[in-house]
């Protein structure tokens, strides 16, 4: 009764008691989110599913598991194992296209040209005409579950918040898993894909030959079908009731999704020069493109054409990519078109520049071998950018690229 009355006495109070899990509710603090190249997961799923994960990740495919007929590599990890499986390699791809100044056209069979083949018959080569030629290096794929889990609008943002010259361009391309389905666009050279379910499908495809439900047809070879040296039927990863989209494929997703974000070298990042780097790479404007700094989605929040639900593993995660997963033409376009359309011609994706220390080969064709070749490359929208960086002292540049060798 005592309780009662006070109730009746006090309406405020009340009011505040039945409001206090709405205000935590809302006020839930970001942490930041589990970096190491330690073969850890980073919560998403139990430590023996990511090591059984992962040894499907790494898996050689043989032609009786459907590899093929033509072909890049035989598993994932041959293109992405440096210094741990997952991170990014030396191992490029090869892309051409036809332009001939006002036109452009995709070679028979699509831009892509396989490197490798189960006969010599069906060896794909580059025709004359392909007079748009480039390699585009392996990307990391370490902490791309938290990038999966970056919300649309945190993306459209970072755009709006970009002055007109450098504004990225910001695409929506398809979730093959959610048909029907567009969503801001993330992974990839020319950014693709934008979830990993997508990216997982497409790379079976294209660079180990591997049909799953999401991508059931077969490449060709320069356009002619190679149906007569395809012995395993369609789709090779076949969807089962617990794998629907296919045991490989999920097992990949999962993988992906359960790797930590590529770590900083804490010792390097401590010294006086990378510390004045990482101001001179703010202040000279690297960071308009290469953002250091976002927050995930909360946790339970539905993306991917609501095929996905952010978990806490993922969501409320500060992560440190380097990137604003915008397109931007900075001089070193590849000419090529995929999901974006014309307007992508000549730009790229903003590469995410954690765990660059693990790189040797820079750029997305791999033809630039140290820092200072690379930042001297940009044009373009990176213009001023890098007129600034050519107006630093020596000792200046030394201290940015010490900064760089620190991610």
């Amino acid at each position: 009764m005592r309780w009662r009355n006070r109730v009746l006495h006090a309406p405020g109070l009340l009011l505040l008691a039945l409001s206090l899990p709405i205000l935590f509710a809302f006020t839930k603090v970001a942490t930041e989110a589990p970096t190491g190249f330690d073969n850890l997961t980073n919560g998403f799923t139990t430590q023996a599913q990511f090591d059984a994960d992962k040894e499907s990740f790494e898996d050689v495919e043989q032609i009786a598991d459907g590899l093929g007929p033509v072909y890049n590599a035989q598993s994932c990890g041959e293109c992405h194992q440096n210094p741990v499986t997952g991170a990014t390699s030396q191992v490029t791809e090869l892309r051409v296209a036809r332009f001939d100044g006002f036109f452009y056209s995709d070679r028979p069979g699509g831009s892509l040209i396989n490197d490798r083949a189960i006969d010599a018959r069906i060896q794909e080569r580059v025709a004359g005409e392909d007079n748009v030629r480039t390699f585009r290096t392996s990307l990391n794929i370490l902490g791309d579950g938290f990038v999966e889990s970056i919300a649309d609008t945190t993306i459209a943002a970072i755009q709006a918040g970009q002055s007109s010259s450098f504004r990225g361009t910001l695409i929506k391309v398809p979730v093959l898993e959610a048909p029907g389905v567009t969503r801001t666009a993330r992974f990839g050279w020319k950014n693709q894909h934008a979830s990993l379910l997508s990216f997982a499908a497409d790379a079976y495809l294209n660079e180990m030959g591997i049909t799953s439900p999401l991508q059931a047809t077969e490449n060709t070879s320069n356009g002619a079908s190679v149906a007569a040296f395809d012995t395993v039927p369609d789709p090779e990863d076949a969807a089962t009731p617990a794998n629907p989209r296919g045991p490989d494929i999920e097992a990949f997703v999962r993988f992906m999704r359960a790797a930590k974000a590529p770590p900083r070298d804490t010792a390097a990042a401590a010294t006086p020069d990378a510390i004045a780097g990482a101001n001179l790479f703010t202040s000279i404007g690297c960071s308009i493109c290469h953002v250091a700094t976002i927050t995930t989605a909360p946790a339970g929040t539905v993306v991917n054409g609501g095929t996905f639900t952010v978990p806490p593993a993922l969501g409320d995660k500060i992560i440190h990519p380097y990137s604003d997963f915008l397109m931007h033409d900075v001089g070193t376009g590849d000419l090529i078109i995929q999901n974006g359309g014309t307007t992508t011609f000549t730009k790229m994706r903003t590469p995410p520049l954690w765990g660059m220390r693990t790189r040797s080969r820079l750029m997305h064709d791999g033809e630039n071998v140290t820092r200072n070749e690379s930042i001297l490359r940009h044009t373009n929208q990176a213009e001023p950018v890098i007129q600034n960086y050519i107006n630093l002292s020596l000792t200046q540049k030394n201290q940015l690229i010490a900064f760089l060798n620190s991610l």
